[in-house]
């Protein structure tokens, strides 16, 4: 008591609340743990004491292309200089970062015992030896260039970096684990390569989505392989930060050659322990809960793992592996917990904000690495512009030094005389006196100049943030080629995430459509390219009252929107289409969408996305019928899939749908009839409709005895179109669109094609240009492919060249384009497995090839 009141009254006693000093207490020890030991830096993925070794080894100059040095001298250096702490965690950090099996990329080489996958213990530190790896060097590249900030070490005596400048995405690549107070992290690691492209797809576009993110940065890459068994938690990881990823070991089933069968598990998941799980299953095995073990042994050598399991002769070996994986560490869960410092505070971060945090860091690093070399190139120019001078008054510097009794007032009278800085006048002083040759003073000068030539180039470096992000993807592309590898963990879906997409590959195919509603898809090559004028090949078997009707080009990953006559809308996905052979007639369209008997197909679009929101609210749908009535509406009304379809447009009595055509709301549109006449007029005159509206009037019909055959959308600015119409007699021709003159919409139009009885009846009216090639299919089911550059261009009221070949009973029934001209796979092998229809000519008819004079109009 007395002690206390001499304390007080010696004023060295303080009022404190003891709840607000443990606050505070456990405060600066919770950040201490979370920022000075648990929790890795988002720029170069690494805790303090990693950093500290790695730049420990680097100052002792224990490069990979040195010789090993002790790990007890490492770990001395460490201690003693930057990291105050036992031993012990720093030799465990230093083995871990040499063991193959804990880092998917090693940042130390060690020599010597460093433990093993089943768990055994390294050696003890003074008998390993260690050395950087060249994947560690990179990560202390310009370290020396001010490129990052230091600061003073535990007792003040030196300076230790922050981070380092590393050009190794390391956080990413080899993922962190850690647990602080409040929080911990678990974020895995990943290929590089793939996360270079990642960060390279980030700097050429900032916006990119994670989703397009995930096309290069698949899934995480343990160093120990495995299967990641499902992909949401892995997608939920990239998204969120947080996730779950499933990883299971590979396992082969073997036959002994008594007949009996064993499994070989020959990769483990991540972090398990070899001899933790043989012990496992052998337990499993003695205690029946899997009853299909008869032995398991550890045959692993150092060609590789192989932990053998004999089966029972009765064991069923996919029943074995499923209960090893249910019941055993085979298979494993690891959370994702993306937990990061960024700017000194703990923060979750999803895949591209890792990606950016990195980009942003390395511009940092290269801005102030081209500000120190800058620097250092202007001080050498500096000095080799006193030099010059210097050399260029030789006579006059050397009688002025001998004349100076001190190095001092030489100085002076350098300065004075050739107004030198101090810089200058002190190294034209330290000049040694073989570089007052004439071919010593032509180096110096040719130094200067590279040097000026550096300075401009830093300059330009410092002045344009194209040119930096450029070096910095040029060095990331380096790194890839330096220390790329392939993936070593296999990624397999789970049947319930599996997007048909993604197994199905993505390639153009001929969807056929016939006239009694056969539908059926063919790859694109099974067509051969064949001259104009020649008899075709066999398209599809029909019925003899059927043929094909609609024909097209679609790749396999694409909607198709079909419109009835009717004007009901339906959808399919191309790939649902079932595939058929080139000569088969298909599968009844009844029996893929819900489409009434009475009512058929009339046309199709092809989709590539519709769950593109700026696609759909910027592009339109536009209808056209029989009777010349003509509606528009928005695409995003259709972008919603329906079962039982949707209505897309009024139909009045006596009239049908006939074309549908995708637009972007700036189209010149025409509209053909079947008695040879045309119409033009710009799409922004007619205003775009909900589904249900009837439309307006597009072209004036007779309805007795006429009707439109078809309609066009073309770009007003697209001068490599053409308009191309076709009559059913096999008569086509190719005219500039803009001979045909704009109108009012609503008219009469002009004549498009010279109609006689010899042409028959306007069939077919489509935009193409000369790379594209055409489908024509006939009434029969005969096929043809033809270049459009074949057919030549004629006026508007010609009619035309003989196209194809018909029978005297015959008629074309549809006209397709193709996009891009394709090579012509079959020329050398034929037609194998189709039918080819002789095409010599007959009396009366041009021969193949040939083009019949084109008459003019009346």
């Amino acid at each position: 008591m007395s002690e206390n009141t001499e304390n007080q009254q010696d004023g060295r006693i303080i009022q404190i609340n003891i709840e607000e000093q443990m606050k505070t207490a456990y405060i600066d020890y919770s950040m201490s743990v979370i920022v000075g030991r648990a929790l890795p830096d988002v720029r170069d993925g690494l805790k303090p004491v990693h950093r500290r070794v790695l730049f420990g080894m680097n100052e002792l100059g224990n490069n990979s292309n040195k010789a090993y040095k002790k790990s007890a001298r490492i770990v001395g250096e460490v201690m003693g200089k930057f990291h105050p702490h036992g031993d012990a965690s720093i030799y465990d950090t230093i083995v871990r970062m040499a063991q193959p099996w804990s880092l998917r990329y090693m940042l130390v080489d060690g020599q010597g015992n460093f433990g093993s996958v089943d768990g055994d213990m390294p050696a003890a530190m003074r008998y390993t030896e260690i050395r950087l790896q060249r994947m560690a060097e990179a990560m202390l590249e310009d370290i020396d260039k001010e490129t990052v900030d230091f600061t003073l070490n535990f007792d003040d005596t030196l300076e230790e970096p922050t981070v380092l400048p590393t050009r190794i995405p390391n956080l990413l690549i080899n993922g962190a684990s850690g647990i602080a107070v409040g929080m911990a992290t678990n974020i895995m690691p990943h290929n590089l390569s793939e996360v270079i492209d990642g960060l390279i797809a980030y700097i050429d576009d900032r916006d990119i989505t994670i989703e397009d993110l995930i096309k290069h940065v698949k899934a995480p890459d343990f160093p120990t392989g495995g299967v990641i068994y499902g992909y949401e938690g892995v997608k939920q990881g990239f998204e969120t930060g947080r996730g779950r990823v499933v990883v299971r070991g590979k396992v082969n089933v073997e036959t002994t050659k008594a007949g009996r069968e064993r499994l070989v598990i020959y990769e483990l998941p991540y972090q398990i322990n070899k001899a933790a799980l043989h012990q496992k299953i052998a337990q499993l095995a003695d205690d029946k809960i899997i009853e299909g073990i008869s032995e398991a042994r550890d045959e692993s050598d150092r060609d590789g793992m192989r932990l053998v399991i004999d089966l029972k002769r009765e064991a069923i070996a996919n029943v074995v592996i499923n209960q090893l994986y249910k019941y055993s560490e085979l298979q494993t869960s690891y959370g994702i917990n993306n937990v990061a410092l960024v700017k000194g505070r703990p923060r979750v971060l999803n895949l591209k904000d890792m990606l950016a945090e990195f980009v942003d860091f390395r511009h940092e690093v290269v801005v102030r690495r081209t500000r120190f070399d800058l620097r250092k190139a202007e001080e050498k120019a500096h000095i080799l512009q006193g030099y010059l001078i210097a050399l260029d008054h030789l006579d006059e510097v050397i009688a002025l030094i001998r004349s100076s009794r001190t190095p001092d007032e030489a100085k002076e009278g350098l300065m004075t005389r050739f107004e030198l800085s101090d810089i200058q006048s002190k190294a034209i002083l330290e000049l040694r006196l073989q570089r007052l040759t004439g071919m010593e003073r032509d180096k110096i000068k040719e130094e200067y100049d590279e040097v000026m030539k550096l300075i401009a180039y830093l300059k330009d470096i410092l002045s344009d943030e194209g040119l930096r992000f450029k070096i910095i993807k040029e060095e990331l592309e380096d790194v890839k080629k330096r220390f790329g590898d392939e993936r070593k963990t296999e990624i397999q879906y789970l049947a319930s995430e599996m997007r048909m997409e993604d197994i199905i590959a993505e390639e153009d195919v001929v969807i056929t459509i016939s006239h009694l509603g056969y539908i059926k898809r063919t790859s694109a090559y099974d067509y051969r390219q064949q001259k104009r004028g020649g008899r075709g090949a066999l398209g599809g078997k029909t019925r003899e009252e059927d043929y094909i009707e609609h024909l097209f080009v679609a790749s396999t990953h694409h909607t198709m929107l079909f419109f009835t006559e009717k004007g009901r809308c339906y959808w399919l996905k191309v790939y649902e289409i079932p595939e058929g052979e080139k000569s088969g007639k298909g599968r009844a369209i009844q029996n893929l969408i819900n489409l009434p008997t009475d009512d058929k197909i009339r046309a199709i679009i092809d989709i590539k996305d519709l769950s593109d929101k700026e696609f759909i609210s910027s592009h339109y749908i536009v209808l056209c019928t029989a009777n010349g009535i003509i509606k528009k509406t928005l695409l995003e009304d259709f972008s919603r899939p329906r079962q039982n379809g949707v209505n897309a447009i009024t139909i009045n009595e006596g009239d049908q749908l006939l074309e549908a055509k995708l637009t972007n709301g700036n189209s010149q549109i025409m509209m053909a009839i079947k008695s040879g006449r045309a119409i033009r007029f710009p799409e922004n005159t007619v205003r775009d409709t909900g589904r249900g509206a009837i439309g307006v009037r597009g072209i004036e019909v007779d309805n007795d005895k006429d009707e439109v055959v078809g309609m066009i959308c073309v770009n007003k600015d697209d001068e490599s179109r053409t308009v191309l119409v076709v009559s059913e007699k096999g008569f086509g021709k190719r005219t500039d669109i803009e001979e045909y003159r704009i109108t009012n919409r609503g008219g009469k139009g002009v004549k498009t094609i010279n109609i006689t009885e010899k042409t028959g009846s306007l069939i077919a009216i489509m935009d193409v240009t000369e790379k594209d090639d055409l489908m024509i299919t006939c009434k029969s089911g005969i096929t043809i492919r033809m270049a459009v550059a074949d057919i030549r261009e004629a006026g508007r009221a010609t009619q035309g060249v003989r196209l194809i070949r018909l029978d005297d009973n015959d008629e074309i029934a549809a006209v397709a384009r193709l996009d891009e001209q394709e090579e012509d796979k079959f020329a050398e092998e034929g037609m194998e497995g189709n039918e080819q229809v002789d095409g010599s000519a007959t009396p009366g008819d041009a021969p193949a090839g040939a083009t019949e004079d084109v008459t003019p109009a009346e």
